[in-house]
């Protein structure tokens, strides 16, 4: 058996936060300082849109064996750190995927790094198509109030869509509601169908892993008209008609009332 191994860091975070308890949920933009006797790794980067960064979190404590994923709600329970992408760890060896934006010299700029300032990185690696599993099966991890479900649901939208646009926001507010009635988009007992544009067509499908087949729980139909998405799950049945046309700021402002029709039965 291995007695010791040694990892050599390969450069380290810059980053304006420099406290793990102010790191907000999906990380900030960052920049990953390259030691000069590495640079020649970073050799082709730049082709990709997306790494992993692979960090040491220094500052974890090391003795978490159980935690609850307390920024998402700290009223969940318990999980095994094992079960969770906890902070600490008995090796705190953090994984994340960050979007990256350039690379200049020894220096990637990245959007997306829940690490701070100072964290040692242990090894790059580029994303590649066959990392993705489109419908894993998950527990529900849900967030403490309607804005940290928003903005992880957000999160899931601009990975998949890419962009933002005025159909992501609709998107978003949609599937929010939708939460608040059936619990996990994701599950594969919840079917939708979407009415609209190919964007929200787009976006819902990448918020909610709905595939067309293996289940069969998602459905769209372009049209031109107000938008429309039903959710269906054991019976129920949930619609949301947008009402009135408007722009980015009155999706993000208006009340769930004044932006859309909802009819639950």
């Amino acid at each position: 058996m291995m007695d010791k191994i040694v990892i050599k860091p390969v450069g380290i975070v810059i980053s304006d936060f420099e406290d793990t308890g102010n790191m907000p949920l999906g990380g900030t933009p960052a920049v990953i300082e390259i030691y000069p006797e590495y640079t020649e790794a970073l050799h082709g980067l730049e082709e990709n849109s997306h790494v992993w960064i692979i960090a040491w979190f220094h500052q974890a404590p090391r003795d978490l064996l159980k935690t609850s994923p307390k920024k998402v709600n700290p009223d969940l329970p318990e999980y095994g750190v094992f079960a969770l992408r906890a902070y600490g760890r008995p090796n705190p060896v953090a994984m994340c995927l960050a979007e990256l934006e350039k690379v200049e010299d020894s220096r990637l700029y990245v959007k997306g790094l829940d690490a701070i300032g100072g964290t040692p990185v242990i090894d790059i690696k580029p994303y590649y198509e066959n990392d993705i599993v489109f419908s894993p099966d998950t527990p529900y991890i849900k967030g403490k109030n309607r804005e940290v479900r928003q903005g992880l649901i957000m999160r899931h939208a601009l990975f998949h869509h890419r962009e933002e646009c005025l159909d992501l926001y609709l998107a978003v507010r949609m599937a929010v509601i939708a939460e608040e009635y059936f619990g996990k988009v994701m599950s594969d007992r919840l079917g939708i169908s979407v009415f609209g544009s190919g964007c929200l067509g787009d976006c819902l499908q990448g918020i909610t892993r709905a595939r067309l087949s293996n289940p069969p729980r998602f459905s769209f139909l372009k049209q031109d008209r107000l938008p429309r998405t039903i959710w269906t799950l054991e019976g129920k049945t949930l619609t949301i008609t947008q009402k009135l046309e408007c722009g980015a700021e009155e999706i993000n402002r208006l009340s769930d009332d004044e932006l859309f029709e909802v009819q639950f039965q």
